[in-house]
């Protein structure tokens, strides 16, 4: 599963001459499949690549170069997303991790220690224990880096939004830039 060598599937792809290619990766081998597909020249041959989110990963994503531009996406986060609550959080995370751009998995912690927090307030310090806790994380709504986020009461999942993201070029850097967003989505493998 976590094969770092994708050329004789993206081969085979390849061969096959598709309009585009759908691939999702591990979070961290999305440079890797980067490589590969524009080592086969499958870009050259009109193969588009499309996928989840962690395909161009924001923190990776400068380092795959411009062979990335064009790629289209849809994931939770991106890390220019045009909100003030964002802004102020990739500034945050660039200052204290070495100009880093944050992730994903960087807005999920930062939720994470959110919603905990935040029962922990409601809580008095967690006063009743676990189960209290769980119910005072129940229903939680909060605007994230991400955008708003809710806790299913009932099924403790989040609901959030899924942004289709293009690669594009801005302030001479490559970003994940939004162009349509499908709003408060919950768990697909939940829903009926």
């Amino acid at each position: 599963l976590r094969n770092p060598d994708f050329a004789p599937f993206l081969q085979k792809v390849r061969d096959l001459k598709p309009d585009a290619l759908f691939v999702f990766v591990p979070s961290g081998a999305g440079a890797a499949v980067m490589k590969q597909f524009l080592e086969r020249g499958m870009d050259k041959a009109g193969i588009r690549l499309i996928g989840t989110g962690d395909l161009t990963d924001d923190d990776q994503l400068n380092d795959m170069g411009e062979g990335s531009l064009g790629v289209v996406t849809s994931h939770h986060y991106s890390a220019i997303h045009p909100s003030a609550v964002n802004k102020k959080f990739v500034e945050a995370f660039k200052k204290a991790n070495n100009g880093m751009r944050p992730n994903f998995m960087a807005v999920g912690g930062y939720d994470g220690m959110r919603v905990i927090y935040d029962a922990l307030k409601a809580t008095k310090g967690g006063q009743g224990g676990g189960e209290a806790l769980l119910a005072a994380m129940k229903g939680q709504i909060f605007e994230s880096p991400r955008g708003q986020v809710f806790i299913d009461a009932q099924t403790r999942d989040i609901v959030q939004d899924i942004y289709l993201r293009r690669v594009e070029k801005k302030n001479g850097e490559l970003y994940n830039v939004e162009f349509d967003v499908i709003k408060g989505v919950k768990d697909p493998g939940k829903t009926k």
